[in-house]
């Protein structure tokens, strides 16, 4: 009996039959109680003032004011950087999901009985998922230069370890009768997850793919702001220079350009299902 039992103990009651059986408490005024502490913790240790918020809202919409018309004669200047943008996310996206494959059939229960190996599998995906895309791509930057290539590799590093928990989770869902009929015929452990395992999560890792790739073409849009080229580089240069009327149209070119990645992604992700 936990603690939360002690203190409010289980009520005895009666059934048609005779019977008597204990009916425990809901745990959902402790679970409240617990989130109202947390919360008002958050509120003391960042300093959250709803009063500055309400005073201060007003100039977020005097900048969008200023964004509005954009300038749109600042558009031929946009087109290399948003290129760029999206040849990252796509080269990134790409890369990432294809090296992280075996990682993430070494990171599953049933394909891979060695405890060790998976704890050790996954816990490099963590320790690689908890690292920001932002100070991924400002290592990259002292390793390779400022420049796409920085942003590439930081797309990539975060689209590896996405995908890799996705799909090793996928992967411990599958029926296994296939794979370890083919391992009982003789066939090594990487033919029979090839030939059984990877048609049956295909679909759901394309899908999980293209999804990755829609946001990505998001997040590289501020790589540019530590150097990793994009249109980070030119919106973090409007920013600074207040010329407003640019950012406008930066993000409404960006706007739709992952309005368009988005409506063609959805259409190829229905046909995968």
């Amino acid at each position: 009996m936990s603690i939360y039992d002690k203190v409010f103990p289980p009520k005895t009651i009666t059934i048609a039959n005779g019977k008597t059986v204990q009916q425990y408490r809901s745990r959902k005024p402790l679970a409240a109680i617990v989130f109202l502490a947390l919360t008002i913790l958050s509120v003391k240790i960042t300093g959250f003032d709803m009063a500055v918020l309400v005073k201060r809202i007003r100039e977020f919409f005097v900048i969008l004011d200023q964004m509005i018309p954009p300038k749109w004669t600042y558009m031929p200047q946009i087109w290399k950087p948003l290129f760029d943008t999206i040849k990252m996310s796509l080269l990134g996206s790409v890369i990432g999901s294809v090296l992280v494959v075996p990682f993430a059939m070494l990171a599953s229960t049933n394909v891979i009985h060695n405890r060790f190996i998976v704890v050790a599998t996954r816990l490099l995906l963590s320790i690689i998922r908890t690292l920001p895309t932002l100070v991924t791509a400002l290592i990259a930057t002292y390793i390779f230069g400022l420049g796409t290539l920085a942003g590439t590799t930081a797309i990539a590093v975060f689209t590896f370890a996405y995908i890799g928990k996705i799909l090793y989770e996928e992967i411990e869902t599958v029926d296994m009768g296939a794979f370890e009929a083919m391992e009982a015929m003789g066939a090594t452990k990487v033919r029979a997850f090839i030939s059984a395992i990877v048609p049956q999560v295909m679909p759901s890792y394309l899908s999980n793919c293209l999804f990755c790739f829609e946001g990505n073409v998001r997040y590289a849009s501020i790589l540019g702001y530590v150097g990793a080229g994009g249109l980070g580089l030119i919106l973090n240069e409007k920013i600074g220079w207040r010329e407003y009327s640019s950012v406008g149209m930066i993000l409404l070119a960006l706007f739709v350009t992952v309005f368009i990645i988005e409506t063609i992604s959805r259409a190829a992700r229905k046909r995968l299902v």
